[in-house]
């Protein structure tokens, strides 16, 4: 585990599944339906509890999709969270040069809707570096601006996670920070 300038965020190589924080974080695709990678792995140990919400988004406020940079909350089902927010990470070369735009939106929502929800804890995969394309050298600077800007004026939030699941990852996140 490393900690950043901000005490308040810690970086570790882990299983976001297994964060036993407020919130966690899912990197979902706009369908909010589940798929792969973090996405895949929070739906199916969160268990069913997570689909139904999800599908019930669809129904009522997201029937063509969660919006790239947009945050909602479910319930975490059978996950150690007290519930997950999804967010639809920007695929890299697809959003007309506002990418970095549109990360920091991730995070920056979810963040504000954790607050919003009560919560003082956070975890985070590191959106959209996968099956998304966004260079994770690029997304680190993204990520730890927004991060530090958003703490300095939040209280509320006394510790944001920065789960990776491997080790090369969380060194470029380090590295390029």
């Amino acid at each position: 585990m490393h900690s950043l300038p901000d005490s308040r965020i810690e970086v570790i190589v882990g299983d976001i599944t297994e964060q036993a924080l407020d919130v966690i974080v899912n990197a979902a695709n706009s369908s909010l339906l589940g798929g792969g990678g973090v996405d895949g792995a929070i739906h199916r140990r969160g268990g069913p509890a997570i689909l139904q919400a999800c599908r019930q988004l669809r129904r009522e406020r997201f029937p063509e999709g969660l919006p790239t940079g947009e945050a909602v909350l479910t319930t975490a089902g059978n996950l150690p969270a007290q519930a997950v927010i999804h967010t639809v990470g920007p695929v890299w070369g697809q959003h007309g040069g506002r990418e970095a735009e549109l990360l920091a939106n991730c995070y920056r929502n979810a963040l504000c809707l954790a607050v919003q929800a009560g919560f003082h804890s956070i975890a985070y995969p590191a959106i959209s570096t996968g099956i998304y394309g966004y260079p994770p050298h690029l997304a680190a600077g993204v990520v730890s601006r927004t991060l530090r800007d958003l703490l300095r004026g939040l209280r509320e939030i006394h510790l944001v996670r920065l789960v990776f699941f491997r080790d090369g990852d969380a060194q470029t996140f380090l590295a390029h920070q």
